[in-house]
């Protein structure tokens, strides 16, 4: 028998590349790429004072801006392309659209960075690619999540809707000449509120499932809407408060209110020996670090003190970390056709981040050498991240184990 002309490798920009099979797969690739390098350029920043991207608002705002409409905004889009159309039981999005969102994002990066040397025009361009991406996952997104017939999962729509706001906002301002960085802070109160909302979908799965795997019967986990009502509620009246009126002792009550009722939230989650599992105890780790974000935010604004900067960064470096990083190793390895990954740089990864959280808050205590926690807190951060592409890159750029050509969730064979 005649040997076979092997064919070319298909180009990666090609429809027909494993990369554009699912939504997740670029921009979770995104992620994990520009958190490490994000962070690197922050800690050598602060560290050698080596000179930034010149943007509107300075160093800080394009630290903040590249966390949260950057790295967060990747996470955002990687996740509901992939976990809508799971919700709502409907086909995966087509490679061709989720490659336009992807190269919208990839120009937001470009335009920004460039706004210091082509001012005004770069600027424009940026709010297009990130009003683009946004508008277009929400346009993508409203059929599906409407014609649901309960519409369990709307609040995801007004979530987009919100960022779509904050995102308009920052660049209004900026093209104004007027300081933008309201508009990140209430980003991130969007942020917090979907992480609660993306929580209590995939802990259903994740908890039970370790119940199962644990033996232990006659207790099931269930996420009860009006705790996390209850918590996304005082989450977003205290980034409003924030909004219109910041360092006031209003917003640290409603900080401590947030805190409060998250930790409320954990009561659902106190189901006995299976929460000291690896993925449950992820997840919970979040919610913990949320909470004292938000305790600690208050207690700043209520008692005085300067201990405001680590509450944030509780809520950025801790719970918005190592959620995007907990639900990436969940999503990533099940929608590759893959089981659950149980080896051990998962666990060290998770560790890194939650001492990058801690080093990081610590680093707003008087009498601390604030520069080298600044810098450790950075690099330990980043390695989570790079330790998360090295193991799953290769899995977004090649086709699925199990021969699938979408989004579904790993088969029961290969579970």
């Amino acid at each position: 028998m005649l040997n076979q002309i092997a064919r070319p490798p298909v180009p990666v920009w090609h429809t027909e590349h494993p990369l554009w099979l699912c939504g997740f797969r670029p921009f979770f690739l995104f992620t994990a790429l520009a958190a490490p390098l994000l962070i690197g350029l922050w800690s050598l920043f602060l560290a050698t004072g080596i000179p930034l991207p010149t943007v509107a608002g300075g160093p800080f705002t394009w630290h903040a801006h590249e966390l949260i409409f950057g790295f967060g905004l990747a996470a955002v889009a990687g996740f509901v392309l992939t976990g809508i159309p799971e919700f709502t039981d409907t086909a995966a999005f087509g490679a061709p659209a989720v490659r336009r969102l992807a190269g919208l994002w990839l120009l937001g990066r470009i335009a920004f960075w460039c706004s210091g040397l082509f001012g005004h025009s770069a600027l424009l361009l940026a709010a297009l690619a990130h009003l683009g991406l946004l508008g277009g996952l929400a346009a993508m997104l409203w059929p599906r999540l409407w014609r649901d017939p309960q519409r369990r999962h709307l609040a995801f729509f007004w979530g987009l809707a919100a960022l779509i706001a904050c995102v308009a906002g920052f660049y209004v301002d900026a093209l104004r000449g007027v300081y933008p960085g309201r508009w990140l802070y209430a980003a991130l109160g969007v942020l917090m509120v979907l992480i609660v909302l993306a929580m209590s979908r995939i802990s259903m799965r994740i908890v039970n499932g370790a119940l199962d795997e644990a033996g232990v019967a006659g207790v099931h986990y269930r996420a009860r809407p009006p705790r996390r009502h209850l918590a996304i509620f005082f989450i977003a009246i205290y980034t409003v408060a924030e909004f219109f009126a910041p360092g006031e002792r209003l917003g640290g009550w409603l900080a401590l209110a947030a805190a409060a009722a998250l930790f409320n939230l954990l009561n659902d989650w106190h189901i006995g020996r299976a929460l000291f599992r690896r993925w449950p105890l992820m997840l919970y780790g979040v919610y913990v670090l949320m909470a004292l974000g938000y305790a600690t935010m208050g207690l700043s604004l209520v008692l005085g003190g300067s201990a405001f900067s680590a509450g944030r960064h509780l809520l950025t470096t801790g719970a918005l970390g190592l959620n995007i990083y907990g639900v990436m190793c969940i999503a990533g390895r099940m929608h590759c056709g893959l089981p659950l990954d149980e080896r051990l740089w998962v666990p060290a990864g998770a560790v890194a981040l939650v001492a990058a959280a801690l080093m990081r808050a610590g680093a707003a205590w008087p009498g601390v050498d604030s520069r080298f926690l600044l810098v450790a807190a950075g690099l330990s951060w980043g390695a989570a991240f790079a330790l998360y592409a090295w193991y799953m890159a290769p899995l977004f750029l090649t086709p699925r184990a199990d021969g699938g050509r979408g989004c579904e969730g790993v088969t029961a064979g290969n579970r």
